[in-house]
């Protein structure tokens, strides 16, 4: 009877740790490309659409990295920490080039 409730354990945990993959996969891989896409668009030269037009072609790879790492990290905790770093240093490049150089 004990041994049944450990795998059962197991069984929700693995289940719990592939959910939270799947959460950072979708939309943490979508969230963490579009802040990147923000930032990029901000900071690379060029005029107005071709920094925009190179960021968000830049995105799209970066959103399948990330879908790709949510799954090859050792945990989905890690894989979850991970993206968020990712996804705050584009939040902080982006947010501060906005109030260091205004909205333009």
């Amino acid at each position: 009877m004990r041994q049944g409730m450990n795998h059962d354990r197991r069984v929700w945990r693995h289940r719990a740790d592939t959910a939270l993959r799947v959460v950072v996969a979708m939309p943490g891989g979508y969230a963490v490309a579009s802040l990147w896409a923000m930032a990029l668009a901000r900071i690379l030269p060029g005029g107005p659409a071709e920094a925009t037009f190179t960021a968000t072609l830049v995105a799209f790879a970066l959103c399948a990295f990330t879908a790709m790492w949510a799954f090859a990290a050792r945990s989905g905790w890690r894989a979850a920490w991970t993206t968020l770093l990712g996804g705050g240093a584009a939040a902080a490049i982006a947010f501060g080039s906005i109030a260091l150089t205004g909205r333009a």
